[in-house]
This record gives structure tokens, C-alpha cells and sequence, in this order.
């Protein structure tokens, strides 16, 4: 049967999950935390199961953490090479989701640079699909990871003030951290330059800030941002140097948020850039390497869940 709080197919983002559905994920993960830290990591749970990672971008840390996850809960993994596939000549989208699922696999993974490509694939399968990040649009797993870190660390995510700062416009990251962070009861602020802030976030209920020591007054979390060069087309900053002297996260602007603030990044970080190395090496604070342990820990949870929600499925007889 389906997972009776999470019963969906897909995890294709954040967006419109309920806090109980969020929660039982997160619950999901935890019990993997300790799993992952012991001698005997690898269970049967997906034994015979065939996971395969379609990344369209590269993604050495995403894509290990995703293969990891599947090989520690017993499944078989294939990880596509979509430079040496027949994408590279020519086949469309739909045509490489219609040739994978005729190979039966249970879950695919994909990331790809176009919002929306994942959820077009998603239509085309009766495999269960999880988005490995698209686009500007959705990382729902990063989001997770990072709900999970904080949880661990606060006990709670209700009433934090959590700043997220940065090249937010093209952040996918971000984007899921929205959806998440305010579904869980947390504030949310956003600080970056102008040019760096959509238009719509005050719709959303996030605060915005175009000057960090005043956005980061008193908050509980400082989560940067790394500055996607590769994304922007134009110039969104007037130079790196100025960036980090108006934007970096160094001792002088931390000292602001609270005491005991965390820090955080989904990695990998721009040294010198968005976060000075003294801050993002501080053991105290940082916890930049605590959300990549704790990212295969949820991705465990989510592949276990969609898995076991996908038998139900083929139980009954029914499409995904």
C-alpha cells in the first residue's frame, strides 16, 4: 500500500506539500543519519531495484550522494552519461524517457538545466521520478537536506529566522527553500542585490534586503548562495571583488546575525566570493559539511518511499 501520510509517485518539488508530508519525509531520514554513521551502511530494503541517475547537467556531488543513497538501501544503479548518449545526437527529451522506461527501471533521477524538463518526463514514465534540480525552478532533496541539518541542530524550524543570501534569481535551491522554510513556520529573509531579487518574493511572504548587516540582524541561520556565473546572461554584479565586500558572508557581518548562528551552503562554495574561508571552515558554526552527510540520509528516505510507493502501484495495475 502507499505510503499512508506521503502517498505520492513523484518527488518533483517543494511546492504544495503540506507540513505533514514535508515532516514524514524529514521523520523518514533521520533513523538513515545514524545508519549512515555505523559499520554495517548497506540494507536489502531495494535490493533488485534498478535506480538510474539522467543528469543533464554535471553534478559530481548531487549525483555521488544520489548514488550512494541507492547503493547503501541495495539497489542497482545506473548512472547515464548523457554527453556519450544519443541526446548528443539528437534524441529528444521524450524519446530518452520513453527508451528508459521500456527498460523497466523503478526510480529515475534527473537533473537538467531547463525548469519544467523534469516534470515533462515525469508524464512520459510509469517509473517513479525525483528531481535531481531543474533549471531556475526546483532542488527539492537540497531543500530537504537543509530542513533536515537544521532540525537536527534547533530541534524545530517553526519561528527561526533564516536568511537566505545571494544570487537568489537563479537559484534553485532558493526556490525550494521557500517553499519549505515558510510551510514549516520559519521567517524568511532574502538578502542580495537588486539585481539578484525576483519581483514576485514579497507575494511569497519573504522579506527582502539589499544590505546585509541589516538583514542579517538576529537571525538564527545564514544560508549563502553560490553566484551561478554560468547562469546569467548580462551582468547581474558590477564586479567579485565589490560583490564580496557588499555581499561575502566574513566575521564582521556574521557578527550581527545571533551568537550561535549557523551556517550554511549547498556547496560548492565560491571562497572569497560569496563566504570567506575563516567562516565557512568555523567548526563551531559552520555546518556546510554536515548538510552533505545528511543529503544522502534523506535521498535513502525519499528513493525507499517512492520505491515502496511504486510496488503499491504496480500491485493494483496502475500507472504512476
Amino acid at each position: 500500500m502507499h505510503d499512508p501520510i506521503f502517498p505520492h509517485h513523484h518527488l518533483l518539488g517543494i511546492e504544495g506539500l503540506s507540513p505533514l508530508e514535508i515532516n514524514r519525509l524529514l521523520d523518514l531520514s533521520d533513523p538513515y543519519v545514524e545508519v549512515n554513521r555505523g559499520p554495517d551502511k548497506v540494507s536489502e530494503s531495494l535490493k533488485g531495484r534498478t535506480i538510474v541517475n539522467l543528469f543533464f547537467e554535471n553534478s559530481t556531488r548531487t549525483r555521488t550522494s544520489f548514488e550512494l543513497a541507492a547503493l547503501r538501501l541495495g539497489a542497482n544503479v545506473i548512472n547515464m552519461q548523457v554527453e556519450a548518449s544519443s541526446v548528443s545526437k539528437g534524441e529528444t527529451l521524450i524519446d530518452t524517457a520513453v527508451t528508459l522506461n521500456a527498460m523497466h527501471p523503478d526510480v529515475l533521477v534527473v537533473r537538467h538545466p531547463q525548469s519544467g524538463a523534469v516534470k515533462l518526463l515525469a508524464d512520459k514514465v510509469n517509473c517513479a521520478v525525483v528531481n535531481g534540480g531543474d533549471g531556475s525552478h526546483e532542488h527539492p532533496t537540497q531543500a530537504l537536506l537543509d530542513a533536515l541539518t537544521i532540525r537536527r541542530r534547533r530541534d524545530k524550524i517553526e519561528g527561526l529566522k533564516v536568511a537566505i543570501c545571494g544570487d537568489v534569481t537563479h537559484s534553485r535551491v532558493a526556490r525550494s527553500n521557500f517553499y519549505l522554510l515558510l510551510t514549516l513556520g520559519a521567517e524568511v529573509r532574502v538578502i542580495a542585490p537588486r539585481t539578484l531579487i525576483p519581483s514576485h518574493l514579497d507575494r511569497l511572504g519573504v522579506q527582502t534586503f539589499s544590505d546585509m548587516r541589516e538583514g542579517l540582524k538576529d537571525c538564527d541561520i545564514v544560508m549563502m548562495l553560490r553566484v551561478q556565473n554560468e547562469r546569467m546572461s548580462g551582468s547581474f554584479i558590477p564586479s567579485v571583488r565589490e560583490y564580496f565586500r557588499f555581499f561575502g558572508l566574513d566575521r564582521e557581518k556574521l557578527s550581527l546575525a545571533k551568537p550561535d548562528a549557523l551556517i550554511m551552503h549547498p556547496g560548492p562554495m565560491n571562497r572569497g566570493v560569496e563566504i570567506d574561508s575563516d567562516v565557512a571552515d568555523d567548526f563551531e558554526r559552520s555546518v556546510i559539511r554536515e548538510q552533505v552527510e545528511l543529503g544522502v540520509a534523506v535521498r535513502m528516505a525519499v528513493l525507499e518511499l517512492l520505491a515502496n510507493n511504486l510496488s503499491a502501484d504496480r500491485a493494483k495495475g496502475s500507472k504512476p
